[in-house]
């Protein structure tokens, strides 16, 4: 990055004194902190009492180091960094110390704390799109928060800085993105966008709340080695929030482990990875998805016989009509695969592949243009309106976000029973039903009173469940049905998901970008690209003997929660990458 004074530097050259605090004056003192916290608490004022969301948390951040704190929704990872920015809303009380280059940020004045947030400390936070705003251009908002803490810059320079921040972050095309509005571009762009800006004005202190949460695996690898690189060209302390131990183990120097507010483990990521002591940090480890995890499946498992699938698509191709000046586009193109009763096919690539349209083509939310779809035994293609309710009762589908999919104003027992209900059921019947499968997801009988925001993201994902197995499905689709919770979360309900697949037997199509899942999961599985199934077997064939080189790079840039092995996994991605770039 070029300094202030117009030279290449490392970030270390003395600052301006702007904000009264006193922590842009110079560098961070030889030996020192970035970030010092020490005994930092934050309550919220709620239904009349005091509630305590994070409790005596202390470390030290020292400059061009990573601390990763984990933890479980609600656990205060988040709480606890946004307190130190002063970006709590109203009804939060702060106590406690915490210095930025040895300058106290807790009890700050506002305005003092708005010249801080860029310079001193910035955030890349979870969702881009909505931490964007939408009605300006990317390139405006680089610029605005350089022109901003820069008064004498002008909005020529602030364009030349914006661009070479862009390029800085490996943007595609970044003068086409300077001028694009945050929907147009993909989410790994979006976020390479986010990184832009945090960085922008060279803080000494990066806060990364989930910053690869909803990104593909291959995405993903590429915004860690940005991240990782830019953090050793700035020597900027990072602290990275996250819940997946595969990033922790990626970045991290330190790793803080969280639960109920409170810290329960504290040290070096070798440290806490090898020799955890807290029985809560060793069920965090051991709920971890990884490669190599799942069972192995024999040949005679896997015979195929497509005559008895419960599913199968043949030479499909899906197109997305002309809409006005939007030319049509070719979305799936000669998708052949099939699924037999009882047998989890696993659907992995990356957003934009195809995994989704093909899942909306089944359960008829989509036609397709070209080849054959038949569905529990009926032919999709050109089915009219009887016969596409009639085949829908063979189908379930679980969406990936379970908070949206159901209705808020509905109790979750009347969501679950709907299907029953438009299926003509009596509603003594439907009201039995309903426990039933409260019972087989394994939530109290009560939960049907409950409204979806009275429930937990687990709880609501075992709702979506519940709702999808209502009428017996011979096949269920379940599209990313678990990567938006948190890994112990994850792990209940993935195993609930097993079980019930196998006592039940219904053909399951399992669309992930996430491979250790499918690999804990899947009997058989399916890779796209570009609209194409680029590779497809069993998943000895697939994940263990990869042919195609796009499924290579995506195993390779998978996260393990090993420091150790996740280095070397770095360093043969990287020698992949090189020798796929030279052939």
């Amino acid at each position: 990055l070029r300094a202030r004074s117009g030279r290449v530097g490392s970030g270390h050259e003395p600052r301006r004194d702007t904000d009264g605090l006193g922590v842009a004056t110079a560098a961070t003192p030889t030996g020192g902190p970035a970030l010092s916290v020490s005994n930092l608490g934050v309550e919220f004022f709620v239904g009349g009492a005091w509630v305590a969301a994070a409790k005596h948390v202390s470390y030290d951040l020292m400059p061009g180091k990573v601390l990763a704190i984990v933890g479980e929704s609600g656990s205060g990872k988040s709480t606890s960094s946004m307190a130190v920015m002063g970006l709590l809303p109203k009804n939060a009380r702060v106590t406690g110390s915490a210095k930025l280059a040895g300058k106290e940020l807790i009890g700050a004045r506002p305005e003092a704390l708005r010249k801080v947030r860029g310079e001193g400390i910035a955030a890349i936070f979870q969702e881009p799109m909505t931490a964007l705003n939408p009605v300006y251009t990317v390139g405006f908002q680089i610029s605005e928060a350089l022109m901003t803490h820069r008064p004498g810059m002008t909005r020529k320079q602030a364009k030349e800085r914006a661009l070479e921040l862009l390029r800085l972050v490996e943007m595609p095309d970044p003068l086409k993105a300077f001028d694009s509005y945050p929907h147009q571009l993909s989410g790994g762009q979006r976020q390479r966008a986010m990184i832009a800006q945090s960085i922008s004005l060279e803080p000494r202190v990066l806060v990364a709340d989930e910053p690869t949460t909803a990104l593909d695996v291959t995405v993903q690898a590429e915004i860690l080695d940005l991240l990782r690189n830019l953090h050793t060209k700035l020597d900027s302390a990072i602290i990275l929030i996250t819940h997946d131990m595969g990033v922790v183990a990626d970045m991290a120097d330190d790793v803080m482990v969280m639960k109920d507010g409170d810290v329960v483990e504290y040290g070096p990521a070798s440290q806490v990875f090898g020799e955890a002591e807290h029985p809560y940090t060793r069920a965090l480890m051991a709920s971890v998805p990884h490669l190599g995890l799942g069972e192995a499946r024999t040949e005679e498992a896997t015979h195929r016989d497509d005559s008895t699938a419960a599913l199968r698509l043949e030479n499909v191709s899906i197109e997305y009509p002309k809409r006005g000046r939007v030319p049509a586009f070719r979305a799936v193109s000669d998708a052949t695969l099939s699924i037999q009763p009882g047998e989890v096919l696993g659907l992995v690539g990356e957003s934009g592949s195809g995994k989704t349209t093909i899942a909306r083509a089944i359960v008829g939310l989509v036609p397709i243009a070209e080849g054959s779809l038949r569905v529990a035994g009926q032919d999709m293609v050109g089915v009219g309106p009887k016969e596409l309710r009639a085949v829908r009762r063979k189908l379930g589908i679980v969406f990936q976000d379970p908070g949206s999919s159901l209705n808020p104003r509905w109790p979750v027992g009347e969501s679950i029973g709907e299907p029953l209900e438009l299926a003509g059921r009596e509603r003594k019947e439907i009201s039995k039903r309903v426990e039933d499968l409260l019972d087989l997801v394994e939530l109290p009988r009560d939960f049907r009173n409950r409204y979806p925001h009275e429930l937990s993201g687990g709880q609501r994902q075992r709702i979506g469940i519940a709702r999808a197995l209502a009428l017996d499905p011979t096949v269920l689709v379940a599209d990313e049905p678990t990567s938006a919770l948190d890994v112990s979360v994850q792990a209940r309900v993935l195993e609930l998901l097993q079980a019930i697949q196998k006592e039940k037997q219904f053909a399951t199509l399992f669309v992930t970008h996430d491979l250790a899942v499918v690999d804990l999961l899947a009997d058989r599985i399916a890779v796209m690209q570009h609209g194409r199934i680029v590779e497809q077997g069993t998943k000895e064939q697939i994940l263990r003997n990869p042919q195609d080189d796009y499924t290579k790079r995506l195993i390779a840039a998978v996260p393990v929660p090993d420091p150790a092995e996740q280095r070397q996994r770095r360093e043969a991605r990287a020698a992949l990458l090189a020798e796929q770039k030279s052939a």
